[in-house]
């Protein structure tokens, strides 16, 4: 279900907050809002120490971010102690040393803020096991059956590429445990918000518009149950894509909610896939490889409100025509799908050198966007990443940020505030359907109806493996709640008020679907 709920409901769109460059003498200071960060992924330095971290931040401020996505969970493990996640394998300092919480102290007290990057899907990578018997990969992966094996299938029955293990967004039970584990770190840690990567389907496909993944036993069970089909869907099959893709929203739905829940000054960005070209190459956004390749709909996510921002993982070699073609078709898709929320450009440092940096930091700031982040902390020229030796990519990373701040990035900003949380006009909706049967209400049509002189029209939504649904951006006022799916008997409704910003929650029964 793609829809505007904005538009839907006759809310009034939030004007986004333009890219700031440099503050004028005419131009007061706290005008200049940018979002600068700087990705730092587990693979590498960052985090590992006390004394990295100190040196990170030192790092950070020198460029002038305002902000640091952190990679602290890689493969549902985590580099921190007090998660639902796992303590992560990984050669980090021992316990009770705990990176996200040294990474939160030090870069708080520099004014920088933290926000969790998390990968959404990706299970496990290496051929031993991770040594926690509570890891997903060992309590749901290869020895696991049924439901209770959580490993997304490839059509032709792989599942594991070389290592590389996935999490199927179709499986009931793996999308909540996501969740759970997502606002077990809101609600431990101080974080400024959450940065969902790997949130779509995966790679290694047979072609480049198709998406080969999503056969567990789980996934077609509830395909089949969703459509009354009882055929095997092909790869290319416009309703099992699309049925496909839905998983992956609902999945950001219930995350956004529940972080929402959490802490709602909580930013949730996502990292938005830009393979190839952009939508304008192909006639349209749907045509486009993050929708048909992947089967992420971040245009979708932002229409509805379900996210706060988008990340672009804009990676492109600037001293290639035709990549220097794709970044800028993809900024502007960026700018145009931007609707009442923060659209940030993630140029790929690691591929490029100082010129060709500086220059599509450059062409991020003219284009408009709400901030410019950094491709990666570890690599900051195309120089570093060739180079093993740590005194290079420290020459490298002094000389980049030299640059970056005497052009683009020059002079100080502040996060651009979330004025859609900071001063909401429009609330949450939650809920979940009871079947009196005593089964899961999965898959169930919710109508949601607007009383009295509360705006906007009737709309529909879906509940997901677990009988829950949600709607955002709802004006003020009183709403019905029903089921309507075909075939329900003896549903009930349910009436509840919505205010701004705060989130509603409604229990509707039905006797059997």
């Amino acid at each position: 279900m793609r829809r505007s709920l904005a538009a839907v409901l006759g809310l009034a769109m939030v004007p986004a907050l333009a890219l700031a460059g440099p503050a004028t003498a005419d131009e007061p200071e706290e005008q200049s809002e940018q979002f600068r960060a700087l990705w730092v992924d587990a693979f590498n330095v960052g985090i590992y120490t006390p004394e990295q971290v100190t040196a990170l931040v030192e790092d950070a401020g020198d460029l002038g971010a305002n902000a640091l996505i952190v990679q602290v969970g890689r493969r549902f493990d985590c580099f921190c102690n007090d998660a639902l996640y796992p303590r992560t394998d990984a050669a980090i300092d021992p316990a009770p040393y705990d990176p996200l919480a040294e990474i939160i102290e030090v870069a708080h007290a520099a004014g920088i803020e933290v926000h969790a990057w998390v990968n959404a899907t990706t299970l496990w990578n290496s051929a031993t096991p991770p040594t926690s018997p509570e890891h997903a990969f060992n309590a749901h992966g290869p020895s696991a059956t049924g439901a209770d094996r959580w490993l997304n299938q490839r059509e032709d029955g792989t599942e594991l590429v070389g290592n590389n293990s996935y999490i199927d967004p179709a499986n009931p039970a793996a999308v909540d445990y996501v969740v759970d584990a997502i606002t077990s770190i809101t609600d431990t840690y101080d974080v400024d918000g959450v940065n969902l990567d790997y949130i779509r389907y995966p790679d290694y496909n047979a072609g480049e518009f198709q998406n080969d993944w999503g056969y567990s036993e789980t996934s077609l069970a509830r395909f089949a149950a969703e459509t009354g089909r009882t055929d095997r869907p092909a790869v290319t099959d416009a309703e099992f894509s699309q049925w496909r893709r839905d998983q992956v929203s609902a999945l950001v739905r219930k995350i956004y909610v529940a972080m929402y829940a959490s802490d709602p000054s909580d930013r949730l960005s996502i990292n938005g896939i830009t393979y190839a070209f952009g939508p304008v190459s192909y006639g349209g956004w749907e045509n486009a490889r993050p929708y048909t390749n992947v089967l992420q709909d971040w245009v979708g996510w932002l229409d509805e409100g379900i996210i706060d921002t988008v990340t672009a993982m804009n990676y492109k070699r600037n001293w290639m025509p035709a990549q220097a073609q794709m970044f800028t078709e993809w900024n502007d898709a960026l700018i145009e799908f931007r609707a009442d929320r923060h659209v940030v450009n993630g140029p790929a440092l690691y591929l490029n050198e100082l010129p060709d940096i500086v220059a599509q930091a450059q062409e991020t700031v003219d284009a408009g966007f709400d901030g410019w982040s950094g491709y990666s902390y570890a690599n900051f020229s195309a120089t570093a990443t060739a180079s093993t030796d740590p005194a290079v990519k420290e020459a490298e990373r002094e000389a980049v940020t030299a640059a970056l701040r005497a052009g683009p990035l020059a002079g100080d900003v502040v996060v651009p505030e979330m004025d859609w949380k900071t001063q909401p006009t429009a609330g949450l909706l939650e809920g979940t359907v009871t079947l009196r049967s005593g089964v899961v209400a999965d898959q169930v049509d919710v109508e949601i109806r607007p009383l009295g002189r509360t705006p906007g029209e009737t709309f529909t939504v879906t509940t997901d493996g677990s009988g829950w649904f949600a709607a955002v951006d709802l004006a003020p006022g009183q709403y019905r709640i029903r089921v309507v799916e075909d075939g329900a008997t003896g549903a009930g409704a349910s009436v509840v008020t919505v205010a701004p910003g705060t989130i509603t929650s409604a229990q509707v029964a039905a006797g059997r679907v």
